[in-house]
């Protein structure tokens, strides 16, 4: 059962490609607690698609449910492992079952064993009582932990213990529980219930006595759930009559009695789809379809509470496993592979595993995009079957189970049967642009690129970065999605004629909490005779010593490090060249990249030395150090944020006397707050040199 009451509001998704002028950094927001909360999402989206580290299972999760910050699952599997860990590695025993802090994804103490004498062993379906007390337990077993059951349990959550009151006779499989403060309703395969008949569908009291309450099906009985009211339960399933009236794989009865309240026709849901899960909270009734062969339906049915008629359907393709609802959103997992009849993406080479939708109107499909794969062979291949929230310590979680074994939205990362995402913080970059193109028009420059993505977040900011410059020259926002991702442009009208420039682009999502790494550059020369020119020069040797270690070198590291405390220091080279024919040296810069570190950023001043002595990037170390001039080239002062570029302008007449040969500095600090910066071999975002010619 997973009705959820909390009230709900509905925000407009942005959906405009506009461009705006360059405005001021925003910062995350802070929680009651201190802890930096970045929204960085396209509302009504308000759960990240972070994937956050999860113990893992050796096979499938069919059911989960929550109590208190403690997530249950339940399945086919024998074992877990911890996060990332192989097949086979760390395994803890855990039969059918297993037991997580929601907020660690780490198992608890709690350690339940599913098993049956002969076949296979399952848990299938799992809930919670309303005062979070009792855990109820479904599917194909005969013991727990030893104690005999058949096919239903129920656990005393405090004691991690079955209650043996509770025994109840069920005839064949259950799949679908749902608990009210007097009943417990069961779906599943069963046609006889403590030796009486029930077809499909029964209902027992919470001490475990069979009800009268009778909702007979002619086919599996898979989904159950209680509206708020408690009046009227929702059921799902493969059939196509309940209790003698024709009603095609849906149908609301009474709580009371199980008799008809409404039916669906024939054609409500095709008859060669199913309902394979239910969603029930104060925002209405969410089915969660699946179909086989032509003519399918397999999205998903939003109805109303009042009179069970539908708000709408989606018609994507891709058999869903289950629904549920947070903050106005309803999130699905499935394997969509089609969602052009929606004018959303169309046939896709890969499936997408994970989507999120409003609870009012299913179009335009949500940023959410997080995704899993199929799941390995020897399995039926849908990938995600099962979802829950629960919340700990200020922070709601949601967690997906299933039959996947891989995060395919985290570089392919392993991972199987669970996985989960939080409301908060989310530390992703969006993809770095890429295809940069820069052409000269009547304007002036026009700089294109295709729209990136990110995972939550639709709308993401552009700033267009001129020959290495720290500001940016211009600054667009764009929609996109992985299917649609338009060309986003910027014209610079500031150029000047026969000058050689160069761009590059960042992408930031929403309040600029994360930002990706620029670009590669697109380089062009404007027409006409130059007036000024602008190089850049990347380094071509760069090394960090550390005080701490006198002996070590650090030439090959992707960072450099600077601090006077303990010291470390820093020491980058450049080739500069001679001033072209009739220009002098304008003006110099050195830039410096913070990494994306917790710890880069500081407060303290940094000063560019002059290297007077020699030093080589293999082989340099504090012990070895080069010695230094004693006036300051240039300043720093702090570089308070991570993964940013800082300008350092330098003495033009220091760089300008190095023209034609090899210009050497020194990045040192007297303070005790050390600064970490991207060294050359991180690729594209190590120190650059940036020298300014003009005609006199």
């Amino acid at each position: 059962m997973k009705r959820r009451k909390s009230p709900r509001q509905v925000m407009a998704a942005a959906t405009a490609v506009t461009a705006l002028t360059a405005t001021a950094l925003v910062g995350p927001a802070l929680t009651q607690g201190g802890v930096p909360r970045a929204k960085a999402l396209t509302a009504p989206v308000a759960m990240t698609a972070d994937d956050l580290p999860t113990w893992q299972t050796n096979g499938v999760v069919w059911a989960m449910a929550q109590s208190d910050g403690v997530v249950f699952a339940g399945g086919t599997f024998s074992a877990i492992r911890p996060p990332g860990a192989d097949p086979g590695t760390g395994e803890q025993q855990a039969v059918n079952f297993a037991a997580f802090d929601a907020a660690t994804g780490a198992p608890t103490d709690c350690r339940l064993n599913f098993t049956v004498g002969s076949g296979a062993a399952t848990v299938r379906a799992l809930t919670v009582s309303p005062d979070g007390k009792t855990l109820y337990a479904g599917g194909n077993f005969a013991a727990v932990n030893g104690t005999h059951v058949s096919r239903v349990a129920a656990i005393d959550i405090a004691t991690c213990k079955v209650k043996p009151d509770f025994n109840v006779s069920v005839s064949s499989t259950v799949h679908a529980l749902a608990a009210t403060d007097d009943t417990v309703y069961l779906g599943g395969d069963f046609t006889s219930v403590e030796g009486q008949s029930r077809s499909k569908f029964a209902a027992l009291s919470t001490s475990g006595q069979l009800r009268s309450w009778k909702a007979d099906a002619d086919l599996t009985g898979r989904a159950v759930e209680v509206t708020p009211d408690g009046k009227s339960v929702v059921l799902g399933g493969d059939f196509t009559r309940v209790r003698g009236t024709s009603s095609r794989a849906l149908a609301v009865v009474e709580a009371s009695s199980g008799a008809i309240k409404r039916a669906y026709g024939s054609t409500f849901v095709p008859r060669n789809s199913v309902v394979k899960g239910l969603y029930v909270d104060e925002t209405g009734i969410y089915t969660a379809n699946e179909g086989t062969g032509g003519g399918v339906f397999d999205g998903r049915i939003a109805l109303n509470l009042s009179d069970f008629s539908q708000r709408w359907r989606d018609t994507c393709l891709g058999a869903t496993q289950d629904v549920t609802v947070y903050k106005n959103v309803l999130y699905s997992s499935s394997h969509a592979h089609n969602c052009a009849s929606m004018g959303q993406f169309g046939e896709l080479y890969e499936r997408q595993h994970l989507l999120a939708e409003s609870v009012n109107d299913p179009t335009p499909l949500l940023s959410w995009f997080p995704d899993t794969d199929d799941g390995p062979l020897n399995v039926e291949q849908v990938g995600p079957r099962v979802m829950v929230v629960s919340s700990r310590g200020g922070t709601d979680y949601m967690w997906v189970g299933g039959a996947f074994s891989r995060i395919t939205s985290n570089g392919n990362r392993p991972q199987q049967g669970l996985v989960r995402f939080a409301n908060g913080p989310d530390t992703r970059d969006p993809t770095v642009p890429s295809g940069v193109n820069a052409s000269n028009v009547t304007s002036g420059v026009r700089v294109t690129w295709p729209a990136g993505t990110d995972l939550d977040d639709r709308t993401l900011t552009y700033r267009v970065y001129r020959n290495g410059g720290s500001e940016p020259v211009g600054t667009v926002r764009a929609n996109s999605t992985f299917w649609d991702r338009p060309t986003v442009g910027f014209t610079d009208t500031t150029v000047k004629p026969g000058t050689d420039y160069t761009y590059r682009i960042t992408a930031s999502d929403a309040d600029d909490a994360n930002t990706s790494a620029r670009s590669e550059g697109a380089t062009v020369r404007t027409p006409g005779t130059p007036t000024e020119t602008t190089v850049e020069r990347e380094a071509t040797a760069d090394a960090y010593v550390n005080g701490a270690s006198t002996g070590s070198t650090y030439g090959t590291h992707q960072q450099l490090a600077v601090r006077g405390s303990s010291p470390y220091e820093s020491y980058v080279r450049f080739t500069v060249p001679s001033a072209p024919s009739g220009m002098v040296l304008d003006s110099a810069r050195l830039t410096v990249t913070t990494s994306n570190d917790s710890y880069a950023a500081t407060s303290d001043t940094i000063s560019v030395r002059p290297v007077s002595g020699s030093w080589s990037e293999s082989s340099v170390t504090y012990a070895s150090r080069p010695s230094l001039g004693s006036t300051a080239l240039g300043t720093l002062n702090g570089a308070p944020e991570r993964n940013t570029a800082y300008d350092i302008p330098l003495s033009k007449s220091a760089v300008g006397d190095a023209a034609g040969g090899s210009f050497d500095v020194a990045l040192t600090s007297t303070g005790s707050d050390s600064l970490w910066l991207l060294a050359r071999e991180s690729g594209g975002t190590g120190p650059k040199l940036t020298l300014t010619f003009r005609k006199p």
